[in-house]
C-alpha cells in the first residue's frame, strides 16, 4: 500500500485550481469585452446599417455652390447650426443634383460631380448616402444618414452644375409648336442668333416641350424681331438630351448678333405625335406615341418594315432599315397608346393605318413593345481627342458606333466630317489610329468625297461594314473650331495664357480680364484657384497672333467656354504688355511661389479610379479639360513613387499595368513615364504624349499606396477586419491557455519530484503535508466523471477536518472548487 500511494502523483491543491480558474474567467471576459465593442464599432461605420435616418429640421437649409467659378456650379455646401458644411458624394447622383439645382434656380441639373471635382471644402460634412428622387423643392427635405465625421472625407465632397437655363418657349408662332426661340437665363428671357442654331438644337428643345420633332428651322426674323439680349450661346446638341439645358454650350469669340437673325423653329406638333426611346439617336428606338396628353406604348404582334417605314416617315428620319421586336429588359412599363396596327407603307403617320382592328385578329399573336432602326439614325462624332472637334470619327449605325478606315483619306473627307458636326472647315486628316484605336465594327472604307456632301455617308465608299483593314487604321480629323488652353513659357500652372485656334497657338489679351475670368481659365487648365493676374513688364509687338480679347466671364458661367468675348481675330492685340500671364494654385513650386502661398502638390490633377479608396487604382490624369489616362509602358516604383506623393498618400507599395484596375475611357494622356522619383508630380516627369496610338486601355497604368486612411474602409473590409481581429485574440487566448496549461503541469511534475523525493520516509509524513486517500480520489474522479454520494459525504468531511487545520479562509469552500450539482 505504501509503494503504491508513493508512486502516485499527489493532485493539485484546491486553491492553485481556483487560481487558474479565475485567470480564465478574467481572459473570457477580457476577450468578449474587445469583441463587442470592435462589433459595435463595425456596425456604427456600416453604411446605412443601424443608424437613423436623419433629417434635416423642417424649414429648408440653406445651400449654395462653391469653387466653380459662378453660383450655378461647384462643390454643394449646406448652413447647419450656424455652420456650413459639405456634403458626402455617396449616392451622389443627377436626382440629388437636379434639387440643389432648383432650389437655387440654376435651371436644370447638367452633370453631379463626386471626388471633390471642384475641390476639397473644409469644416464638417453634414450630409451623408444623401437620396433625393428629384421632386423635393430643397436638398434639407432629401432623406440622408447622420454618419460619424470620420466615414467620409472631403476628397469625397459632392458637386453639381446646374444649366443656368431656367426656361424655354416659343413667341409669336400660330401655335404653341411654333415660333422664335426665346432662353431664360436666370430670370432673364432673351433670344438666340440662327448662326448658332441647328436642327438638332431644335429636336432637343421641341421634344421638350412636348412638340415633337423639329420639321424646319427657318431663317432669322420668320416670326418677329424680340426684345431684351441675344444671348451669345451656340448649343452642341446631339439630338437624344432630354432638353437644351443638357448640351455643350460654348459662347467665346462668338460674333454679335442682332435681332433681325433670332433663331426659330417648326415643330411637328403633339397630336399623334411619335418618338423613338432608348436608341443612340432621335431615328431608332422604341416607338411611343402621344395621345390625350401622355405618352404611351405601342404594341403589336406583326410588326415588320411596313409600319416601320410609316414611322420613319413621320418623324423625317428617312427610309426605315429595320424593324424589331425590343428585348425584354428595353420594353415599356407605362401605359399602351396603341395596341395592334397595320400598315400598307405609304401612309403620312402611324395614326392613318388601320388601328381598329378586332379582338381576333390579334389573339393569334401577342402584342409586344415595337422598334425601327430609320436610316436617319446615322449620325458621326469625334472621339477620343482632346476637344469636341478634333478625334476619332465615328458612326453611328443600325443600332452601333463603328469606326473609319484610313484608306484614301484626306484633306476633302475631313472637311465633310467637320461642317457636318458644326466644327468649321479641316485642319488635318489623320490616319493609323492617332486618336487611338477603335472597337467594334468598322463601318466605312475607300471613302472619296469632294469636299462638299453634307454628310460622311453621302460621299462614294466602299460597301458598308465591309472595309478591309482593322481597328490600327482608323481615321480621324482635326477641324479649325477646335480649341484649347495651355500656359506657356513656365511651369504647366503658371505663364502666359494661350488659346489654341483654327490649327495655332495664339495669346490671351488682358483687357477687361477680371479674377472670374482668371479663375475659370485656370480650373479649365486643371490647375485649381487662380492666384494672381500677372502683368507683363515690358512692352513690344507680339510675335504670333493674339485671337482673344474681352473675355469676360461671370458669375453666371461654369465653363472658360461658355465666357463672351470679342470675336475671333489674330490681332486682337499687338503689343506684348496687354498679353495675358497668369498664376494659378496647382503646381506651386518653393522657389516660384507668390509671396504668402504654400507650396502644394498638384492633387487636383490626379486621382486613383477603381480601387476602394483614393489611394490604390488606374492612375487618371486631367489634361485640356478632360480625366484621361497613363500607358503602362516603362511604369515602375518610381513613377508610382510620384503618383502617390502626389495624391498624398504616402509611399507606393506597388506599380501595376495591364489594367489591373478596369480599362479606363477617354484619351491616354501620358506614355513611357520616366520619372527619378524625386518629382512633385507626374506632370514634372519626363514622358511621351499619349496621342501617338501605340498604348490601348488595356495597358493603363495603376499603383497602390501606402497611405489608404484617405479613403474609407468599406462594410466588407470592415467585417474582414473584425474577422482578422476575432482570429488574432482567439489565437492569443489559445496561447495564453497553453501557457497556463504549461504552468499547471509543471506544478504537478513539481509535486511528483517532490514525492519521489519523500519515498522511503514513513507513511506518517504524508499525512502531515496533508495528502490523503480521499483527495487522491477526487483527482482520479475529476478526470473519469461523476462522482456517488458517498463518496461526496466523506470528501466533504474530510476538507472541513483540512480547513480546521489549515484555519479559516485558506482555501475556497469544495462546492465552489467541484461545482457539484445541487449545490448553488
Amino acid at each position: 500500500m505504501m509503494t503504491a500511494l508513493s508512486k502516485t502523483s499527489p493532485p493539485l491543491k484546491p486553491h492553485f485550481i481556483h487560481l487558474q480558474m479565475s485567470w480564465v474567467a478574467m481572459l473570457f471576459e477580457v476577450q468578449t469585452s474587445m469583441l463587442v465593442a470592435l462589433f459595435m464599432m463595425s456596425l456604427v461605420g456600416r453604411r446605412g446599417q443601424y443608424l437613423p435616418h436623419y433629417i434635416l429640421p423642417s424649414g429648408a437649409a440653406e445651400v449654395r455652390l462653391e469653387n466653380g467659378g459662378g453660383r450655378c456650379a461647384g462643390r454643394v455646401v449646406v448652413k447647419q447650426q450656424g455652420q456650413w458644411g459639405t456634403v458626402c458624394d455617396d449616392y451622389w447622383d443627377i436626382d440629388d443634383a437636379e434639387v440643389v439645382c432648383r432650389q437655387l434656380r440654376c435651371g436644370d441639373a447638367v452633370e453631379a460631380h463626386g471626388f471633390a471635382h471642384f475641390g476639397q471644402g473644409s469644416g464638417p460634412i453634414w450630409m451623408f448616402d444623401v437620396e433625393c428622387d428629384g421632386t423635393e423643392s430643397a436638398l434639407s427635405d432629401c432623406t440622408n444618414k447622420n454618419m460619424s465625421q470620420d466615414y467620409c472625407v472631403h476628397i469625397e465632397d459632392a458637386g453639381v452644375t446646374c444649366s443656368e437655363y431656367t426656361g424655354f418657349r416659343l413667341v409669336n408662332g400660330s401655335t404653341a409648336c411654333d415660333g422664335r426661340v426665346e432662353v431664360q437665363v436666370l430670370g432673364t428671357w432673351g433670344t438666340l442668333c440662327d448662326s448658332h442654331w441647328h436642327l438638332l438644337d431644335a429636336h432637343v428643345l421641341c421634344r421638350h416641350l412636348g412638340c415633337g420633332f423639329a420639321e424646319a428651322v427657318p431663317g432669322g426674323g420668320s416670326f418677329g424681331r424680340g426684345t431684351g439680349p441675344t444671348w451669345r450661346e451656340s448649343f452642341q446638341c446631339d439630338g437624344t438630351e432630354a432638353q437644351l439645358g443638357q448640351c455643350p454650350v460654348t459662347a467665346l469669340g462668338a460674333s454679335p448678333c442682332s435681332h433681325d437673325r433670332d433663331a426659330a423653329v417648326i415643330c411637328s406638333g403633339d397630336s399623334g405625335a411619335l418618338r423613338l426611346v432608348g436608341g443612340g439617336s432621335r431615328c431608332d428606338g422604341r416607338v411611343e406615341i402621344f395621345q390625350r396628353g401622355t405618352w404611351g406604348r405601342v404594341l403589336d404582334d406583326q410588326w415588320d418594315v411596313q409600319e416601320a417605314s410609316v414611322v420613319c416617315r413621320q418623324l423625317r428620319c428617312g427610309e426605315a432599315e429595320r424593324a424589331y421586336n425590343p428585348p425584354k429588359p428595353e420594353r415599356g412599363t407605362g401605359p399602351v397608346g396603341l395596341r395592334g396596327v397595320r400598315c400598307t407603307g405609304h401612309e403620312p403617320s402611324l395614326t392613318l393605318c388601320n388601328t381598329s382592328l378586332p379582338e381576333s385578329a390579334l389573339a393569334a399573336g401577342i402584342a409586344e413593345d415595337v422598334g425601327v432602326v430609320c436610316w436617319g439614325s446615322r449620325q458621326a462624332r469625334l472621339v477620343n481627342g482632346p476637344g469636341r472637334c478634333a478625334g476619332r470619327v465615328e458612326i453611328y449605325y443600325r443600332g452601333s458606333w463603328g469606326t473609319v478606315c484610313d484608306e484614301g483619306w484626306d484633306l476633302p473627307d475631313a472637311a465633310v466630317v467637320c461642317q457636318q458636326l458644326g466644327c468649321g472647315g479641316a485642319l488635318e486628316a489623320v490616319g493609323s489610329a492617332g486618336f487611338g484605336s477603335g472597337s467594334g465594327q468598322i463601318w466605312l472604307g475607300s471613302v472619296s468625297c469632294s469636299g462638299a456632301e453634307a454628310a460622311l455617308w453621302d460621299c462614294p465608299a466602299g460597301s458598308w461594314g465591309e472595309p478591309d483593314c482593322g481597328h490600327k487604321e482608323d481615321a480621324g480629323v482635326v477641324c479649325s473650331e477646335f480649341v484649347a488652353l495651355r500656359l506657356e513659357n513656365n511651369d504647366s500652372c503658371s505663364g502666359r495664357l494661350q488659346v489654341f485656334y483654327n490649327g495655332t497657338w495664339g495669346s490671351v489679351c488682358s483687357n477687361s480680364m477680371t479674377p472670374q475670368t482668371v479663375s475659370l481659365a485656370c480650373k479649365e487648365l486643371g490647375c485649381g484657384d487662380a492666384i494672381s493676374l500677372d502683368p507683363f513688364p515690358t512692352s513690344g509687338t507680339l510675335p504670333g497672333p493674339a485671337w482673344l480679347d474681352r473675355v469676360e466671364c461671370g458669375e453666371r458661367h461654369s465653363s472658360f467656354w461658355q465666357c463672351p468675348s470679342a470675336p475671333w481675330h489674330p490681332q486682337s492685340c499687338t503689343d506684348l504688355h496687354d498679353e495675358t500671364h497668369i498664376t494659378c494654385q496647382g503646381l506651386c513650386l518653393l522657389p516660384r511661389c507668390p509671396e504668402g502661398s504654400l507650396p502644394s502638390p498638384d492633387r487636383e490633377k490626379i486621382r486613383a479610379v477603381g480601387g476602394e479608396s483614393g489611394c490604390w487604382g488606374r492612375v487618371e490624369v486631367w489634361h485640356r479639360g478632360s480625366w484621361g489616362t497613363v500607358c503602362d509602358d516603362s511604369w515602375d516604383m518610381l513613377d508610382a513613387a510620384v503618383a502617390c506623393r502626389q495624391l498624398g498618400c504616402g509611399p507606393a507599395v506597388s506599380a501595376l499595368g495591364g489594367a489591373a484596375f478596369g480599362k479606363g475611357t477617354g484619351p491616354i494622356w501620358l506614355e513611357q513615364v520616366e520619372c527619378r522619383g524625386t518629382e512633385p508630380s507626374l506632370q514634372h516627369c519626363w514622358a511621351r504624349p499619349g496621342d501617338s496610338g501605340s498604348c490601348r486601355h488595356k495597358e493603363d497604368a495603376a499603383v497602390n499606396c501606402s497611405d489608404a486612411t484617405r479613403g474609407r474602409p468599406t462594410s466588407s473590409r470592415r467585417e474582414s477586419l473584425l474577422v482578422i481581429t476575432c482570429i488574432i485574440l482567439g489565437a492569443l487566448l489559445c496561447l495564453l491557455l497553453a501557457l497556463l496549461a504549461g504552468q499547471a503541469w509543471s506544478a504537478r511534475a513539481g509535486h511528483r519530484a517532490s514525492e519521489r523525493a519523500w519515498e522511503p520516509f514513513p507513511e506518517a509524513l504524508y499525512e502531515e503535508i496533508g495528502y490523503s486517500p480521499a483527495l487522491e480520489k477526487q483527482g482520479r474522479f475529476s478526470i473519469s466523471g461523476s462522482y456517488s454520494e458517498g463518496s461526496l459525504t466523506k470528501m466533504q468531511a474530510h476538507y472541513e477536518d483540512i480547513e480546521e487545520e489549515d484555519g479559516p479562509g485558506s482555501a475556497p469552500a469544495l462546492d465552489e472548487v467541484l461545482h457539484i450539482p445541487g449545490k448553488g
